[in-house]
């Protein structure tokens, strides 16, 4: 007589990304696999799932649970409970409980899936080139979720009642757009509109047809993505680009570019394994590629650089129009110079009207702003330039449990915020330059988003010294509310490269960049620093020169040149000849003399920026900016691409009050003697060569007093690809354990990151 079979009862909670990645379907496909009965249903705080039946089978059932789950989604946790079965006939897919004060992960938006792809491009499928497909392995998510549970109702797409086609495939847990929130078609979905410059509306059989004969023309489109506006245009045409600069208002600053396939990709740029990959993530980032000679791509794109800002198409609107145009095109923010991104009809028509010559906009409302994400591949490795699209708002995690949540404002430029809660490290999407009203705006109101999807109520709200910083004068209108905690600029920098890596214990930390209010109120930016996430101690830094005219010496970097010539080699090298002089007004050269000689509005700054620029206008290479460290990275690209073994031009380093100061007299006169000499991309070579020593030499100083092996970069200077080649190369080769980022931002995108955990640590 064959024994009864005994049936177990399993209560299971999932947390992570499990929401609007397919996962429930996912789960009832696996339980019925293993003739398995119960329920699953979201809730506010994670997925829940009874399940019963036997234990071979429920043991199966949660193997294959995490170990097959949906491609998209991320599990951080998954609790079992057993429980007494109650004697469930079927499984089912239960509606959605939202409760009080729980929170979970939200996905980014993710990129056009294959099969939505397939069908897009498939003449005879009822999507066949409609603008919004997706489904649960793709398409919107953070920019149209207004809050959790993630259900239609709480997004943008409420207003879209589905036909009974969408329906369905939304009802059919077999159906891979099971319960899809944005899921619709041509008959019930959002639809295109194509308007006039005046945003009035334009009559046309097929808005895509008409956009790619006008951009074809030599036409400037506003065009509606998933985040914001784009502004685009022939990237083949110098003329269509030169308009484009000049209305944005953006005369020298890389655009980027979209391409239709991999094989264009190819076309006109190297593409190493690495970058494919990344190009072809679901997160499809901007990938800064090496540029072929013989690309059709207008050399305005990108002018003086050697590398190309490409992605390809991550929706189906960019799909379809980047096939109907046959053309690469430029897609730009569309905004003006350092403005943030457009979002709204209404508000692109107010905001780039006069930028553009038409704009495509569509009825489906974008709730968050989302800029592109960017990216380079070093050392075969990923590392992000801006993290945005993609990426957040998924969280960094913390090598610790924070006891209390944390605001953190981050800095002026490239700005993000960060909010912990438990042990997760909430970085926002890129916010922009904190310069103006609109950005502030967009801050304060991503941090209110952040604030009410993941149930957050910062008590301590950490802050960058500056004291001009306007996230900087946000944190401190809280005071008396929260508790405030500043946090120095470096210090912020070196832990944020820590937590990525992983690293509790002291580092030495190399913190390069343009400039960072210092514990001594002086501009800092060439920082040696011993940190842990508590403190830190300043052991070293590059010798302190003037900044003639304050932030006049960093739109004018040749400023910067005059200062180091005459704060080192003295007033008399100045008439030397020296060929960049050539292009400064004689009367501000007395001017800027008589700064340095009073001290007249002429700060103190260790910047390793400034040092780059110094040097870029000395070499003739570039003596105003457009963009930010543009001196710098025409200096770089001025190096020869082969790297052969450079020599190092003389530095010393000297001790003063305990602190060591790198000296950099014999520096700029080795490289004004070399002036017309050697090849200025030879004495380019030599000079990122010297500043690579000067990290090994005082690494190996500090190390000998500290007893430290691992050294961390952090800084903007440190988005230079061949800097870093030549320093976590000399770094290794001596032994030391080198800590770089790389989800992270180097630049001050990962400054919120640093200052909330700071000011977490106890």
């Amino acid at each position: 007589m064959a024994r009864a079979k005994t049936v177990e009862l399993a209560q299971i909670s999932v947390r992570g990304v499990v929401q609007g990645v397919g996962f429930r379907p996912f789960v009832y496909q696996l339980a019925t696999k293993h003739e398995l009965k119960g329920w699953v249903l979201n809730t506010s705080g994670d997925v829940k799932i009874e399940v019963e039946g036997e234990r071979e089978a429920l043991e199966q059932f949660l193997a294959e649970l995490e170990g097959e789950a949906p491609t998209l989604a991320r599990i951080e946790a998954i609790t079992v409970v057993s429980a007494p079965p109650v004697g469930y006939t079927d499984f089912e897919i239960r509606r959605s409980l939202a409760e009080e004060g729980e929170y979970q992960l939200v996905s980014p938006d993710i990129a056009t899936c294959d099969a939505c792809k397939g069908e897009l491009l498939s003449s005879d499928d009822r999507r066949y080139c409609y603008p919004f497909t997706n489904c649960t392995n793709c398409g919107p998510r953070f920019t149209i979720i207004e809050d959790i549970p993630y259900d239609r109702s709480k997004t943008t797409m409420r207003r879209f009642v589905m036909c009974p086609d969408c329906q369905g495939e939304y009802d059919d847990p077999l159906d891979r757009r099971f319960h899809a929130q944005p899921n619709a078609c041509s008959k019930c979905g959002p639809s295109l509109e194509l308007l006039d410059g005046d945003g009035e509306v334009i009559a046309c059989d097929d808005v895509i047809t008409t956009a790619g004969r006008l951009l074809n023309e030599g036409k400037i489109l506003a065009i509606k993505g998933l985040g914001g506006f784009h502004l685009a245009c022939d990237a083949t045409s110098d003329k269509a680009i030169e308009l484009l600069r000049h209305r944005k208002r953006r005369p020298y600053k890389p655009l980027a570019i979209m391409l239709a396939t991999m094989d264009q990709v190819k076309e006109h740029c190297f593409v190493c394994a690495e970058e494919e990959k990344l190009l072809t993530s679901p997160q499809c980032p901007i990938v800064l590629l090496r540029w072929k000679d013989d690309s059709s791509v207008s050399r305005k794109v990108a002018p003086g650089l050697k590398y190309l800002g490409v992605m390809l198409p991550y929706t189906p609107l960019h799909h379809v129009l980047l096939r109907e145009t046959g053309l690469p095109l430029v897609m730009t923010s569309g905004n003006l110079s350092e403005e943030p991104i457009a979002k709204d009809n209404d508000e692109a028509l107010r905001r780039v009207k006069g930028i553009t010559d038409y704009f495509v906009v569509h009825n489906r409302d974008i709730y968050a702003r989302y800029d592109d994400s960017v990216a380079i591949v070093e050392g075969q490795k990923p590392q992000l330039i801006r993290r945005a699209r993609g990426y957040a708002p998924y969280p960094v995690h913390l090598p610790f449990r924070t006891k209390k949540q944390v605001l953190a404002c981050g800095a002026e430029l490239k700005n993000t915020f960060c909010i912990t809660k438990d042990n997760y490290a909430f970085i926002s999407q890129h916010i922009g330059d904190m310069e103006n009203l609109e950005t502030l705006e967009h801050f304060e109101n991503t941090i209110e988003l952040y604030k009410k999807l993941f149930r957050l109520e910062p008590e301590v709200v950490a802050y960058d010294l500056h004291p001009e910083y306007l996230s900087t004068k946000y944190a401190k209108e809280r005071a008396g509310a929260l508790s405030l905690v500043g946090v120095q600029h470096h210090h912020a920098h070196i832990v944020s490269c820590m937590v990525e890596n992983g690293v509790q214990e002291p580092v030495i930390g190399i913190a390069f960049d343009g400039t960072g209010y210092g514990s001594d109120g002086t501009i800092w930016g060439g920082e040696f620093l011993v940190a842990d996430y508590k403190d830190f101690q300043r052991v070293g830094h590059l010798e302190y020169v003037p900044m003639p005219g304050g932030a006049a010496a960093i739109e004018r970097p040749y400023r910067m040149a005059l200062s180091y010539i005459y704060a080192l080699l003295g007033e008399e090298s100045l008439g030397q000849g020296l060929p960049f002089l050539k292009e400064v007004d004689g009367h501000e050269i007395n001017i800027i003399k008589r700064q340095l000689e009073r001290g007249i509005n002429s700060p103190p700054t260790s910047s390793c920026g400034r040092l780059f620029d110094g040097v870029s206008a000395l070499l003739g290479i570039r003596g105003k900016v457009d963009y930010e460290a543009q001196a710098a990275v025409e200096l770089e690209m001025a190096a020869p691409d082969e790297i052969d073994e450079a020599e190092a031009y003389p530095f010393s380093i000297v001790e003063q009050d305990g602190v060591r100061i790198v000296k950099l007299k014999e520096l700029f006169r080795a490289i004004i003697l070399d002036i017309g000499r050697l090849p200025v991309g030879i004495i380019s070579l030599r000079f990122h060569y010297t500043v690579a020593q000067m990290i090994v030499k005082m690494c190996q100083l500090i190390a000998d007093d500290q007893a430290l092996c691992k050294a961390a970069l952090s800084g903007g200077v440190f988005q230079n690809r061949l800097l870093v080649r030549l320093t976590v190369a000399a770094l290794e080769k001596e032994g030391f354990e080198v800590l770089t980022h790389s989800l992270v931002p180097t630049n001050d995108g990962g400054i919120s990151l640093g200052q909330a955990v700071i000011s977490s640590w106890e």
